[in-house]
């Protein structure tokens, strides 16, 4: 049986297989998590990370270490529409038409955009 790209579904399950063992690489490399990095890092999340950085376990690492450390100086998971409202009145910042996989509102920014 084929799949959509040509390959064999032995070829999915084995990139599948690669893809879970980099995944748990990740997982050993940054160490224990809590709170909203937790909940941030789940397997799509890692997964995501890791082929940004062409499968580079150490690349990834330092991609997700530095956007936890970003989150957690900003906070993006406590934006709140009434306090960027006015910048929607700029057109900076929109209610994106969907929502996430958790049913929260997607906000687009925009900074160039006055």
């Amino acid at each position: 049986m084929f799949n959509l790209w040509g390959g064999t579904q032995q070829d999915e399950k084995t990139k599948e297989a690669y893809a879970e063992t980099k995944i748990n690489e990740l997982k050993v490399a940054i160490g224990p998590l809590s709170g909203h990095s937790l909940k941030y890092c789940t397997d799509a999340c890692l997964r995501r990370y890791l082929e940004a950085r062409n499968w580079n376990v150490d690349k990834s690492k330092k991609m997700l270490e530095d956007t936890l450390k970003w989150r957690s100086v900003y906070k993006p998971e406590k934006i709140r529409w009434d306090e960027v409202a006015e910048e929607g009145e700029t057109g900076k910042v929109y209610r994106a038409g969907f929502h996430d996989r958790q049913g929260r509102t997607v906000l687009i920014l925009r900074p160039g955009m006055q």
